[in-house]
């Protein structure tokens, strides 16, 4: 059956500003780092996309190594985009990274300009596209100069390989001096996609207010702690959760220690006075905008699924992204 998106897909989604450009993202967008590879189900993945869209998600996120097995998260969602949305290309934001091990040798790693063209190239392959609407370095290069790393985004924006470009897993000092060099270059950088959540705030220290000298926007990837800011763990470990998945071994079991559990249960029954789950608390927490020193709000929080109910839940977030002052001090008081 033809896949027919919702006609009011955009009627409720929220859509903001990333940085000082003319660039909207929904302020929930869809991450393929798991669930969507070549060992998962594909009828399962092209579900979520569609419930995804639907509920007005216009961000899809990829990286060349996602899966597993590295490249196939990239290769099953081209599959989903040219069998269902090749009329809707023009409604999405694709983006991917490179920067991570992709092939043997010495070029398949890193931010050389070899590997991130190679990589670049890989990927349009894999997606079926000409372009994609943000492309990343995915991580700082300690051996390459960042002016060769920023240069390379230029050329891919140049080449029409990439609308945009951005940063990855960049401390603030590291992204000061890649927008340094691309203001030298003649190109800005769009924005940064760094770790952010109630359980991990680095960015709070200084990196906000770069990205706010610079005019970039953010992105926040793992706001739900890799699924520790669920009702999920709150009575154990499930046999179905990602710490017993053997294929993702990105979140273990020691994480889960007694203090954090105690800050995940209060943080539950403020949820609950709210009239929201822990995971819409923790979302709407990370989309505030009263984040004080003048810094840029996070323009999205980066989400992933393994299903299609939780995408409808993360979503229903937006419904009520205000705190009062009280609420505010409540979760510092927690989160302390």
């Amino acid at each position: 059956m033809t896949y027919q998106p919702n006609p009011h897909r955009y009627d409720k989604m929220l859509y903001r500003p990333v940085g000082n450009s003319g660039l909207l993202l929904p302020a929930i967008s869809l991450g393929l780092w798991h669930n969507f590879g070549s060992v998962d189900d594909f009828e399962n993945a092209r579900q979520m996309i569609h419930t995804a869209f639907d509920l007005g998600i216009t961000h899809f996120d990829l990286a060349n190594n996602y899966g597993p097995v590295p490249g196939s998260a990239e290769i099953n969602f081209g599959r989903i985009l040219h069998e269902d949305f090749r009329k809707y290309r023009d409604e999405l934001i694709i983006s991917t990274k490179a920067g991570y091990v992709m092939w043997p040798g010495p070029y398949g790693n890193w931010g050389s300009r070899k590997s991130l063209l190679a990589s670049l190239d890989q990927s349009l392959q894999r997606l079926g596209l000409d372009y994609v609407d943000i492309f990343y370095s995915h991580r700082p290069d300690p051996n390459t100069p960042i002016e060769e790393t920023m240069g390379t985004l230029k050329t891919a924006l140049d080449s029409g390989k990439a609308l945009y470009v951005g940063l990855s897993n960049y401390s603030a000092e590291q992204t000061q001096a890649a927008a340094l060099a691309a203001k030298n270059l003649g190109f800005k950088l769009l924005i940064h996609q760094p770790r952010y959540s109630m359980l991990d705030r680095w960015i709070e220290e200084d990196l906000q207010e770069t990205l706010t000298t610079n005019g970039m926007g953010a992105i926040a990837f793992k706001p739900l702690a890799q699924g520790l800011l669920t009702n999920k763990y709150l009575h154990g470990v499930p046999e179905d959760s990602r710490m017993r998945d053997p294929h993702y071994a990105t979140l273990q079991e020691d994480s889960l220690t007694r203090p954090t559990l105690a800050k995940i249960e209060k943080l539950q029954k403020l949820a609950q006075k709210r009239g929201q789950s822990l995971a819409q608390l923790a979302l709407a927490w990370v989309l505030r905008t009263d984040l004080g020193r003048g810094v840029t709000p996070v323009t999205s929080a980066l989400i992933g699924a393994s299903r299609p109910q939780q995408i409808i839940e993360n979503v229903a977030a937006l419904e009520q992204l205000d705190f009062s002052t009280a609420e505010l001090e409540q979760i510092e008081q927690i989160l302390k």
